[in-house]
């Protein structure tokens, strides 16, 4: 066992190696503050022959209890995998992934515990780190040392290792993982930052990971052997000559679905001339050499293989207003990448419940991004949302999130699903287009338009080709695959993975202002389509009528056991909805049960206003005044000597109780008391009279 401390950001992390869990094939105890989680790296004996991949497997946990918490609902246990933890364990695979080497086909697990949460230091870089750690402490081949850090920046400062509320109130939030040699991985969200200041974070949160990465070269000695697949020399000859000769064609058909039938047919062929059971090893070792010579053919042509520039962005179509029952919608198609977003808007009560290990938090905006097989051809079950489709879906919410109108400015739910109907790269900037367009087509006030591109690279050496808005077959044989969306302003969201270990800050700058030049077109398209959000909102979203009253008069509004209130919903329809500080909002679809329910609201809650005159019911008679409610929760005092304007010696000679009376505010005392005036009215009307 094994302990170090890491300096990081002003506090320190420790780790405990392998002090427990000792039956995982390595482990560690990450702390930093009070928040502490177990990482555990665990591979299987044997390596799966029949896989083409590498089946690395993450899981990332949270248990309410680390916080001191039951969890809420019918069921006191933890179930499914929350959106959150869905989301940290992608990130710690994406962190991890490039590390481990080419064609290793074992099972690795990474199981990250959350033990225990102080609610100012976030778990999620904790995780990574350990996962860091557990697999270099393990005999898993995985021997080069990573890091991760946080940086915010915040009112005009960078900040590494940032506690929770802190990057709540942030203008850019990064997540950044790395060797000592390469950014493997980002993460984030920004309120419409620039390029420059963008690459100020990565490059202050690389910095960190360096010497985050040297404490864990010197602690932890990291193995020196090399894992090496053995392929059959003569196969891989054959086959080598063979695509090399054959692959070039491939420039003929810039049309995916053709190449990938020009790719079937010289694949079969060469498979045609061995015998049945030797196929198998055939088939792995051609797509071996097939991945590197596609990227090969690449490099040396500087062709890309659809016959676009490198900076080239394929043919965008937007529409608007596809679908009439929905609250907007929107078709974004750029190339062969399609993405159908439609927009519902919903009141408050549709808000989503956010509870986990810190308070529970509800949402307003939310994107769904659906990913159905037939979008690139296929046949597949329909099951709950993946992996990919709840990170992809993150990455669109997070990116157009910035710009969504505050609830006192627009106090709907609103929620966006994104239905992809084609797919050849880049998806979920596809899904950032077509939410943008859908959201002004649905008269979301939105003061700009969100637009984002993939940019891809192609490195062999020191050789390489960034790619602008790249397609499936770059992405699936490149090497990055960095996501960047914004404004014409600035950055809104982003996301990095790459598969190798040799991007420099040089080619991520390139990559980074090359994705400017395209988002500005892109966005270009987009305003053409729709300039501004549309005036007014679908005829078939509800209609919110918003009114303020005095917060000490919603308990009579509310009435007692709620009797008031429902008799005004069951007589108008509408729902209500009362938040803090006596402000209640009124839903329906007809307007005008919304105002007749305000109505009565307002008679409820009126607040009596001196000089005005209201008709009023004679209550209680004193021998110095009569009591008169003038106002459903309001009553007052009319003195004796402002009944009439004449001597008045006895009450009952002017009014008795039941009589209707108008009265005029004449004023309120210091104890809320409300003075009222019979005699006011009356010399008012003779003067008016008068006036005629």
């Amino acid at each position: 066992m094994k302990k170090l401390i890491i300096p990081f950001g002003g506090k320190n992390i420790e780790i405990e190696i392998n002090s427990v869990a000792k039956q995982s094939h390595g482990s560690s105890l990450v702390k930093c503050g009070d928040t502490i989680v177990l990482v555990t790296a665990v591979q299987s004996e044997e390596e799966k022959e029949e896989v083409d991949f590498f089946p690395l497997t993450c899981d990332y946990r949270e248990q309410t209890s680390a916080a001191g918490k039951i969890p809420g609902g019918f069921f006191k246990r933890e179930g499914k995998p929350t959106e959150r933890e869905v989301l940290v364990s992608r990130l710690i695979d994406r962190s991890i992934r490039p590390i481990f080497p080419e064609n290793f086909h074992k099972d690795v697990q990474i199981i990250s515990l959350v033990l225990s949460a102080d609610l100012e230091n976030d778990p999620d870089i904790l995780s990574v780190i350990g996962a860091s750690v557990s697999l270099l402490s393990s005999t898993i081949p995985f021997n080069i040392p990573i890091g991760c850090v946080r940086v915010i920046k915040k009112n005009g400062q960078f900040f590494v290792n940032p506690s929770i509320s802190e990057v709540s109130e942030s203008d850019l939030n990064l997540v950044i993982s790395g060797t000592e040699n390469s950014i493997l991985m980002l993460e984030g969200t920004g309120n419409e930052v620039s390029e420059q200041e963008f690459l100020n974070a990565i490059e202050i949160g690389w910095k960190e990971i360096k010497k985050m990465t040297e404490i864990l070269k010197e602690t932890i000695n990291t193995k020196k052997e090399k894992y090496e697949t053995i392929l059959n020399e003569e196969i891989y000859k054959l086959a080598l000559d063979y695509i090399k000769n054959n692959l070039p064609s491939a420039y003929k058909y810039p049309e995916k679905q053709q190449r990938k039938e020009f790719y079937k047919q010289i694949k079969d062929i060469f498979l045609a001339q061995f015998e049945e059971e030797k196929k198998k090893e055939v088939e792995k070792i051609y797509e071996y050499i097939f991945e590197k010579e596609i990227r090969n053919l690449i490099l040396s042509t500087q062709k890309r293989l659809d016959g676009r520039d490198f900076k080239e962005i394929r043919q965008i179509e937007c529409k608007v207003g596809l679908l009439p029952r929905t609250h907007g919608s929107a078709l974004f198609t750029r190339g062969q990448t399609q993405c159908l977003a439609s927009v519902t808007l919903g009141t408050s009560m549709d808000q989503q419940i956010i509870d986990g290990l810190y308070e529970e938090t509800q949402k307003r905006f939310m994107v769904h991004y659906n990913f159905p097989p037939f979008s690139v051809g296929e046949v597949s079950p329909l099951r709950a949302p993946s992996r990919r489709e709840i990170g992809h879906g993150n990455l669109a919410e997070r990116s157009i999130l910035p710009l969504i109108p505050n609830e006192d400015i627009f106090p709907y739910t609103i929620r966006i699903v994104a239905n992809i109907l084609e797919s050849n790269g880049s998806s979920s900037m596809a899904t950032v287009c077509a939410g943008s367009l859908s959201l002004m087509d649905a008269g979301v006030p939105i003061p700009k338009h969100i637009g984002g591109v993939s940019i891809g690279l192609i490195k062999e050496k020191e050789k390489y080709i960034i790619l602008t808005d790249i397609a499936g077959e770059e992405d699936h044989y490149g090497d990055m695959d960095l996501k960047i969306a914004g404004t014409k302003d600035g950055i809104t969201g982003f996301q990095m993975d790459v598969k190798i270990t040799e991007l420099d800050f040089d080619i991520l700058t390139k990559s980074v202002y090359q994705s400017k030049e395209a988002r500005q077109e892109i966005l270009e398209k987009m305003y053409e389509t729709i300039s501004e959000p549309k005036p007014e909102i679908s005829p078939y979203a509800p209609k919110i009528l918003t009114i303020k009253i005095n917060p000490e008069k919603v308990g009579l509004v509310i009435g007692s056991g709620g009797k008031t209130i429902k008799k005004i919903i069951e007589d108008t329809g509408v729902k209500i909805d009362i938040l803090e500080e006596g402000e209640i909002r009124i839903y329906s679809n007809d307007l005008d049960a919304c105002k007749k329910a305000a109505n009565e609201i307002n008679k409820i809650a009126e607040e009596p206003e001196v000089g005005q005159i209201y008709e009023g019911v004679v209550t209680k008679i004193f021998p110095f005044g009569a009591i008169v409610k003038f106002l459903p929760s309001q009553e007052g005092l009319i003195h004796i000597s402002e009944l009439a304007p004449y001597r008045v010696k006895k009450v009952e000679d002017v009014v008795k109780i039941g009589s209707p009376v108008k009265v005029k505010v004449i004023g309120i005392d210091d104890q809320g008391r409300v003075l009222l005036s019979r005699k006011q009215v009356l010399i008012d009307k003779e003067n008016s009279e008068g006036n005629y």
